[in-house]
Formats: structure tokens, sequence, C-alpha cells
């Protein structure tokens, strides 16, 4: 097992394989917003993504040199879902389902 484990962190280390975690803001109310936001990040280079309904906070892990913070951030808002960096355009938000809907005045004040 420590050989395979030896040879899997040489091969990544040889491709160039850089795995990232970051933890960012996402707002959202409930298990739907959860899976919408993870359903979303379910592409190429995210690993794992993990929203806390209570926290608002969406705990990523990434292939860096494949996709960056901005982007997954970008994928997230474009489910209408605003993050730190990035707001979801109005058309799209407007369509969440009514428990979806986050106060997006609120959420000015909660940064």
């Amino acid at each position: 097992m420590e050989t395979l484990l030896i040879a899997f962190t040489l091969i990544s280390s040889v491709l160039g394989y850089h795995e990232k975690t970051a933890t960012v803001k996402v707002w959202g109310n409930c298990g739907m917003c959860k899976a919408r936001i993870e359903k979303a990040l379910k592409i190429d280079g995210v690993n794992k993504a993990d929203w806390n309904v209570e926290t608002k906070m969406l705990t990523v892990s990434y292939d860096s040199n494949t996709i960056n913070l901005d982007q997954i951030q970008q994928v997230v808002a474009t489910s209408g879902h605003d993050t730190e960096k990035f707001r979801s355009a109005d058309l799209v938000y407007v369509k969440l389902p009514g428990c979806c809907r986050y106060d997006r005045e609120k959420e000015k004040t909660d940064n």
C-alpha cells in the first residue's frame, strides 16, 4: 500500500497536478441550494465541493492547473448564487425557487 501511495505521489508531481482547497462564502438558504451549488461544480478540475447550509461556506478542492478560484466562483454565480467576488445575474437569480432566494440587501452587510 505504501508503494502505491508513493507511486501516486510521484506521478502527481511529474504530471504537475496541484490540488488546492479553498473556502468561500456563497449565499443560499436550503438543501435545494446546496444541491444546485454542488451540482454546478461537477466540472473538470473540481475534485470535491461541499456547501454548508448554516455557515454559507463552500469548501472546494480543485486542480489549480485546470481551474482557478475565480472561475469556480463564476460557475457558482451562473447557477444563481452570489459569491464573495461574483454576483449572479438578476435574470438567473429570479428564476430560483422562492425558498432559495436569499436577501441580497442583507448579503451586503454580512460580508
